[in-house]
């Protein structure tokens, strides 16, 4: 057996108290899993087609008899929803379409009852063009208090008729807007660096900072457990506004952060400031009783950059899109493990884990394309389409994989059922990408289709008549809830059994990974990942020869079936087992 030291977090204080339950000790956030509820999707309680609070509290047992330890809710406030509530026009109210602020809390105080912890979403880079603030802004004309609160500027060529600078929005198109002021003379351009619809804030303005440690006390104050932290790294512009002509991709598998060989971050991502914006938060969070976490989303590259972001002293977790991006190939994720395990260790956070979020391809459908890695575009019904048993197969594998890791692991909802993406038609869509690449991309609606519970009700059992606000492919009637509960071998009840052994093993909370050779496995060409952890020895056959497992092992979990050759037990290509018993031999 070898030893990869890179792997091994050294232990600390913190690891002896861990505690994946709601109601356990505190740092529950170091080995949890997360499991994301995006509302509009997740269960509709009023029968409109659009998901809503007390559809998701009515699902709550849902979550807790899976397993997971805490949900996060992508945002819920009031908003024009031109980029599904990414676009906040209240930071301290709940959309109508979603229900109202009592909705919120009678989640909250549900959760909290079934043992799960609720982690909301915040958005602090932007808000919508519906705040009152910009509105005021409008108002308020050039070189005002209320203009001052976004990045408005003058901008270029003789009459100002050209952007201040050729940034552009992550969703396609130019990053500034240029405004109409009363009189109907053109005026100021602002800053957006998604849709236009979304103004970004200017936070060298003690007045956006105030602004939002009050509205994390406003949550806090209603008993939430944590922030997710959208475009965390994205906060601070450089000074100046520097002049920038590239790309500023975030969900194409192409991490935004590094300009060419210079690896110099662009003036828009990962700027200095944001750790100063963090650490105050930290403050604030650490006021409140009950251990509660931020979680940055921070397309950062390389990861050593990203754990900046997780001291000691400033957020609790990052997101790991390395991990998720990554190929589905031996030598790629053990390099993306001992990476990220080592980088994190460095500054004593856990490592996270993720294969699928509401922005990207489900993996059940990207591990179906040739490719089986990356975060291709959304799928269209002309495109190439994947292998659905292939996709569900590796899916599967990849997930016991990373469910096995030590660290915090996060669960998109739907992923558990083995859902693909959705084929949306043109005409259906409504992510703002597909409109502002000019039908270019084809967006993340794919992903965010309306989960089924019910295979023989209208919409499947997401609400009490058939609307929908995306449309449902068939396939998911077969996969719903209802089809495979209490089924053995189920997709479902994989996910069970693994966050059941994955509690009882203590492998989240686990100090690190030993990885090992099993007999013959180095004859299997760059194949194979094989590791101790807490007790259990976890094989992952990415190769494409069966592999046969160590005699005596007990087997505890397989994200397959078993093949045999006498009393040989083989553990088939694309298949991943978790086991208990003697050692492998080296």
């Amino acid at each position: 057996m070898t030893t990869t030291d890179a792997a091994r977090a050294p232990e600390t204080d913190a690891d002896q108290q861990v505690s994946t339950t709601a109601g356990g000790r505190g740092e529950w956030w170091r080995s949890a899993v997360i499991y994301q509820v995006y509302p509009r999707s997740f269960a509709d309680g009023d029968g409109d087609g659009m998901g809503d609070l007390p559809g998701i509290t009515a699902r709550l047992p849902h979550l807790a008899e899976l397993g997971v330890d805490a949900l996060w809710l992508s945002p819920f406030y009031t908003s024009p929803q031109l980029d599904a509530g990414y676009d906040v026009a209240d930071y301290r109210d709940v959309d109508p379409r979603f229900g109202v602020l009592a909705d919120a809390d009678a989640l909250i105080a549900r959760a909290h009852e079934l043992g799960l912890r609720v982690v909301v979403d915040l958005v602090p880079n932007h808000t919508s063009w519906e705040h009152a603030w910009f509105r005021a802004a409008l108002a308020a004309g050039p070189g005002s208090p209320e203009r001052a609160r976004y990045l408005f500027r003058d901008g270029r060529g003789e009459h100002g008729e050209l952007p201040p600078t050729s940034w552009r929005s992550v969703f396609g198109g130019p990053a500034w807007t240029r405004t109409t002021e009363p009189d109907g003379t053109p005026g100021q351009w602002y800053l957006h660096l998604f849709d236009s619809s979304q103004p970004d804030l200017d936070w060298s303005n003690p007045e956006v900072v105030r602004e939002f440690q009050d509205v994390l006390r406003f949550w806090l104050d209603r008993g939430v457990d944590g922030f997710r932290v959208d475009v965390a790294h994205g906060l601070v512009k450089a000074d100046g506004l520097p002049e920038w002509d590239a790309e500023t991709e975030m969900i194409t598998g192409t991490l935004a952060g590094q300009h060419g060989e210079s690896r110099t971050p662009p003036p828009m991502w990962d700027q200095e400031g944001v750790h100063e914006v963090y650490r105050a938060w930290r403050a604030v969070l650490d006021e409140y009783e009950g251990d509660r976490m931020l979680v940055a989303e921070a397309w950062v590259d390389p990861v050593e950059r990203l754990a900046r972001y997780v001291r000691p002293d400033e957020m609790h977790q990052a997101f790991n899109f390395g991990y998720l991006v990554s190929p589905l190939d031996a030598a790629a994720l053990k390099a993306q493990v001992e990476e990220t395990s080592r980088a994190m260790a460095a500054v004593g956070a856990p490592p996270t884990w993720v294969l699928s979020n509401h922005d990207v391809v489900r993996h059940t459908t990207r591990f179906g394309l040739s490719t089986a890695g990356g975060n291709p575009d959304g799928l269209a019904a002309g495109d190439d389409q994947p292998d659905p048993a292939v996709g569900l197969q590796r899916a599967r594998a990849a997930t016991l994989l990373m469910l096995a890791l030590p660290g915090s692991a996060y669960v998109y909802q739907g992923e558990e059922l083995g859902l693909p993406d959705g084929v949306v038609p043109d005409d259906a869509r409504q992510d703002p990408t597909w409109e502002r690449t000019g039908h270019e991309v084809n967006g993340r609606d794919g992903c965010r289709v309306p989960v089924p519970w019910e295979g023989d009700a209208p919409s499947f059992g997401f609400g009490p008549t058939a609307a929908s606000w995306l449309p449902q492919p068939a396939v998911y009637g077969e996969l719903a809830l209802d089809r495979q509960r209490d089924v053995p071998g189920s997709t479902y009840e994989m996910y069970r059994a693994a966050l059941r052994l994955r509690r009882e093993l203590a492998l989240g909370s686990s100090p690190g990974l030993d990885w090992t050779d099993l007999d013959g496995a180095a004859e299997v060409e760059g194949g194979v990942l094989a590791f101790r952890s807490s007790g259990a020895l976890v094989v992952a056959n990415l190769g494409g020869e069966p592999v046969r497992l160590p005699d005596g092992a007990e087997v505890l979990l397989v994200s397959g079936e078993l093949g045999h050759d006498g009393e040989a037990r083989l553990l088939p290509p694309t298949t991943t087992a978790w086991l208990r018993g003697p050692a492998a031999t080296a």
